[in-house]
């Protein structure tokens, strides 16, 4: 492991990238010390020096939640990441392509909860008692860290498991009203259906998802709190976008549709 000044050096680098407009190199390929450790304590002090900077902590998501991307990245496991609030942009508004350097599009179901959940022993059961509701999604994937050959999980881990910021919908539902495994979505890129899939592909169901994420994060002692949304992970592949963009996703089972457009 490395250790903590060069961790709270790699968190000044990323917070220069936002004024550089120059994404880092590969992480592991600068420190080759670098561990999986090492990197979700960069990615904690990045957010907690958010939040003294005003920031609050509104969120969680989930990646590599497909075996093919979690061997691409070399891991075992899916990834995680805190969400702050400033990374939330409301539906249906004009987004500057220009506050992200690599934005990419997911697709996903979003909880949000009514009560507490804490790890360990969470069971997908326990996940259901403790949603509020779900709502459509989509997550603007981003890279601080460039990717080039050799980059992996303990360089997205760092940055932030690559979130850029969070699109969440306003068409409610409740679990017991729909079968989420099976809300079927599709991405439309300026008017043309580029990819769609079954929510099923996120670990079998978005549920299970949500119950690894409380579980691992049990572990340090972090609970989700009533209102916050958790980000399941996304059921398509990524697609980048650009300035100039209408995004139209589309989701079954009521969820409706969820647009945006790139300035």
């Amino acid at each position: 492991m490395l250790d903590s000044a060069t961790r709270s050096k790699i968190v000044d680098e990323l917070f220069d990238v936002y004024e550089t407009r120059r994404p880092l190199r590969r992480l592991t390929g600068t420190y080759p010390g670098l561990t999986i450790e090492d990197s979700y304590l960069v990615q904690e002090e990045f957010i907690r020096r958010k939040v003294d900077a005003g920031a609050k902590v509104k969120g969680y998501k989930v990646g590599l939640t497909s075996k093919p991307m979690q061997e691409m990245a070399g891991s075992s496991e899916p990834d995680f990441s805190a969400i702050t609030d400033d990374m939330f942009l409301p539906e249906a508004t004009p987004i500057d392509a220009s506050r992200f350097f690599r934005p990419m599009i997911e697709i996903e179901i979003a909880f949000v909860m009514k009560h507490a959940l804490k790890g360990p022993g969470v069971l997908p059961v326990d996940v259901i008692r403790a949603t509020d509701f779900v709502v459509p999604a989509i997550e603007i994937v981003d890279f601080r860290v460039m990717p080039e050959a050799g980059f992996g999980i303990i360089d997205t881990v760092a940055d932030l498991a690559a979130c850029g910021a969070v699109v969440l919908g306003a068409n409610p539902r409740r679990l017991d009203a729909i079968d989420v495994r099976r809300v079927h979505g599709e991405l439309k890129l300026n008017g043309k259906l580029e990819v769609e899939g079954e929510a099923s592909a996120v670990l079998g169901n978005p549920v299970t998802s949500v119950a690894w994420l409380a579980n691992k994060l049990g572990q340090f002692g972090v609970v989700f709190e009533p209102g916050q949304v958790v980000l399941t992970g996304s059921f398509v592949r990524a697609i980048p976008v650009k300035a100039g963009d209408d995004v139209l996703c589309r989701f079954d089972q009521g969820l409706g549709d969820l647009s945006m457009s790139f300035t």
